[in-house]
């Protein structure tokens, strides 16, 4: 059981911590919209370049769509890009919402994502259309884009920055992710972690420690 009392910054990523995400979904929708004979295409989608250099910041999104049509062979209009790209974003669970909310008055709390301008656009859609919100600013201190940044999980330098920024001590920071070489990356550095990996693992954390 982690001793809370000496955190001062709860950090939370946002895809299936916030958010819940469903890569296989956009996997099958892609392998509709696709001829037989570029469906192993899919698979190499997210480890691309152009999607690590898209969500460093480091290209635009109008380049990130120019780079997915080249990548397919497939002339989409930026609309059903973005529909395809976004399709693997899915609940944001209002329990969640209302934890975070409930956390407010005894810590800091900080979001660290490795995300892009598209999906962001579309979590802000969610969050309007289910919870009234119109982004993750009103329930977050901070909040840590890796587009904003240019830097990505899981490396060192992303969570010395974060640590800076939050101007606390590293081991005074408890990051939430779904990934565990996200979380050693974090731990690296100082970071008290802890791994997600249940659609009810952060309220099952809080309920066992608060």
């Amino acid at each position: 059981m982690k001793n809370l009392k000496n955190i001062d910054f709860l950090l939370f990523d946002l895809g299936n911590v916030i958010i819940d995400i469903d890569y296989q979904f956009t996997f099958n929708e892609l392998n509709k919209l696709l001829p037989e004979n570029k469906n192993h295409l899919v698979q190499l989608f997210f480890p691309s370049n152009f999607h690590k250099l898209y969500e460093k910041g480091l290209i635009s999104s109008e380049k990130f769509r120019d780079e997915v049509r080249l990548h397919f062979q497939e002339d989409w209009s930026d609309t059903q890009i973005n529909q395809i790209w976004n399709s693997l974003l899915k609940d944001i669970p209002k329990e969640r919402i209302d934890l975070i909310k409930s956390l407010r008055s005894d810590y800091g709390l900080a979001v660290l994502s490795n995300t892009n301008e598209i999906h962001i656009e579309k979590v802000n859609e969610i969050l309007a259309e289910h919870h009234d919100l119109p982004s993750l600013h009103p329930l977050f201190d901070e909040v840590y884009f890796s587009h904003d940044l240019q830097l990505a999980k899981p490396s060192e330098e992303i969570y010395e920055v974060v640590a800076n920024k939050l101007n606390t001590d590293p081991s005074k920071i408890l990051f939430f992710d779904d990934l565990e070489e996200n979380l050693l990356g974090a731990r690296t550095v100082g970071y008290q972690t802890h791994l997600i990996n249940h659609p009810k693992g952060l309220i099952s954390f809080f309920e066992n420690v608060l």
